[in-house]
Order: structure tokens, then C-alpha cells, then sequence
């Protein structure tokens, strides 16, 4: 990927804008070739299906508009060859997806990326995994409002006075599969570590947080570490994190994002 590369995003969301208003602060506006958004939205240099984006010839293009746009939109245009920086990478618990990824990538030779700036850990991971892990624990914080409108609403009762509630212990596959909107980081942890299968994922209602706390815990033959991550909530989406926007855009302009599926051949499982 150049670090000159012209940019395309899907969605225009509360993290597409923030992708949007931070290339207008520094100067780069021009940079952001097409937003791919529903027909009557409105975005910078708008269209409206994957044949106008790919039109706009992106040379990376970031996802930021949910599992279910990855579905529609980024096989096609790895097929193409174009780079796909995917915030959504929950995507990826659902095998068959996964595979329709994989194939797309080896049939046209775009790459599925993982952009890693938002979850502070994962280099480390990385590194632990060619040493030897043994185990791989993700516990999510969240204040309770930030999860209403989940499942988390028929486990447990929101509004209880307890200080902490944990209402899901599984696989991070699993994580992804009940929560999407809100265990992206978890599949994110298990690719980088031991897979999605064997990292174990907690998700905790706490009144002890007012933003969102992430801890990436390890253990095995490198020894062991914990990494606390708090990321400040966005201001129009208490579910997604303010660091989350930067991480995409600073993927694309500078590089950095990790390959998918190449991270997966050198031994850790999507």
C-alpha cells in the first residue's frame, strides 16, 4: 500500500465522519476519492454501489459501515485487487464469510486488512504467538447504557445497582457472533494471538467505567503480560471507540495494517 495512496470508505457513519473531518484537518481532503453510502445519504464525493467505488480507482479501501456492508461489498472488491482496511472484523466468526473473503483475496489479490491502532497489545500478541501462548483472555468494560440495544439486555438486568455484571463468557467467535457491533476487538485478539476459537472473551456491564476498558491478558513460553486499554467512547456512539477512526485512517495513509489472512498461514486460525 503507498503511503500517497487515494482513499474510498464505506459508510459515512459516526466513525466515517470523524475518517472525513480528520482528512479535512490535515489538509488531505482530496485524498478521499468516493464514500459508498445507501442511496438518498449524503457523504463526501458519494456513490452508491461497489462497481462506482471501484470507478473511483481507491488505492485502499477502509469499511466502516458494519459486518453486513463487509458482506456486500469487500469481496468484490479484493477481487479487483484493491486493499480492504475492515474495522468490522467480527466478520470473520462466521466461517462461511471467511471463506468467501479468503477466496475473493487469492482470486484478485486485494488483501483483507486488520488495522491494529485502536487496540494497544496487539503487536505484542503477535510476537508471543511465533514464542508459544498458552492462553489469551479479552475482558470488555462497558458502561451499562453502552449495552442496550444487545443481548446483554435479556442476560442481565441493566439498571441493576450492581457495580459490575458479567453476562457472557465464551470464544471470541462466539463474542463476535452475539455481539457485533460490540466484540470486534475480541476477533481482532484471537487473530493476533492464539485464534478466535481458543481466545477466551468476558463481557462486563460495569458502573465502574464510564468509557469503554479493554484488558488483552497472556501467558505461555514468552512469559505473560496484561495490557489495560481505555478508550474513550465516541461522542455519537457510546459503542465504538473515538481511537477507532484514527486507527482506520492512519492505516491508509501511512501503512501499518496487518494482512489478514496472511497472519492466519503464518499459524493462527481465522
Amino acid at each position: 500500500m503507498s503511503t500517497s495512496a487515494t482513499i474510498g470508505m464505506i459508510g459515512f457513519g459516526a466513525i466515517g465522519m470523524e475518517i472525513a473531518s480528520a482528512l479535512d484537518r490535515l489538509g488531505e481532503s482530496e485524498r478521499l476519492v468516493a464514500t459508498l453510502v445507501r442511496e438518498g445519504r449524503a457523504a463526501p464525493r458519494a456513490v452508491h454501489t461497489a462497481h462506482d467505488l471501484l470507478g473511483a480507482q481507491p488505492g485502499v479501501v477502509i469499511e466502516c459501515a458494519g459486518h453486513q456492508a463487509v458482506r456486500d461489498y469487500v469481496p468484490a472488491l479484493l477481487a479487483d485487487g484493491v486493499d480492504c482496511i475492515v474495522s468490522s472484523i467480527g466478520v470473520l466468526a462466521d466461517p462461511d464469510m471467511a471463506a468467501i473473503l479468503a477466496a475473493a483475496e487469492q482470486a484478485g489479490g486485494g488483501r483483507l486488512l486488520l488495522p491494529a491502532g485502536a487496540i494497544a497489545g496487539l503487536d505484542g500478541l503477535v510476537a508471543a504467538a511465533l514464542a508459544g501462548i498458552s492462553q489469551v483472555t479479552y475482558t470488555s468494560y462497558k458502561p451499562p447504557h453502552a449495552w442496550r440495544g444487545t443481548l446483554a439486555e435479556q442476560a442481565i438486568d441493566l439498571d441493576a445497582p450492581a457495580s459490575e455484571q458479567v453476562f457472557f463468557e465464551g470464544t471470541a467467535r462466539e463474542a463476535a457472533a452475539a455481539y457485533p457491533k460490540n466484540a470486534n476487538v475480541s476477533v481482532a485478539v484471537g487473530l493476533a494471538g492464539i485464534g478466535i476459537d481458543a481466545t477466551r472473551v468476558r463481557l462486563v456491564s460495569s458502573r465502574e467505567v464510564s468509557d469503554p476498558v479493554g484488558v488483552i491478558e497472556a501467558e505461555g513460553a514468552f512469559g505473560r503480560f496484561r495490557f489495560d486499554i481505555l478508550a474513550l467512547a465516541s461522542p455519537s456512539n457510546p459503542k465504538t471507540s473515538a481511537l477507532t477512526g484514527y486507527s482506520l485512517l492512519q492505516c491508509a495513509r501511512l501503512g501499518g495494517a496487518w494482512p489478514v489472512f496472511a497472519m492466519a498461514c503464518a499459524g493462527r486460525q481465522a
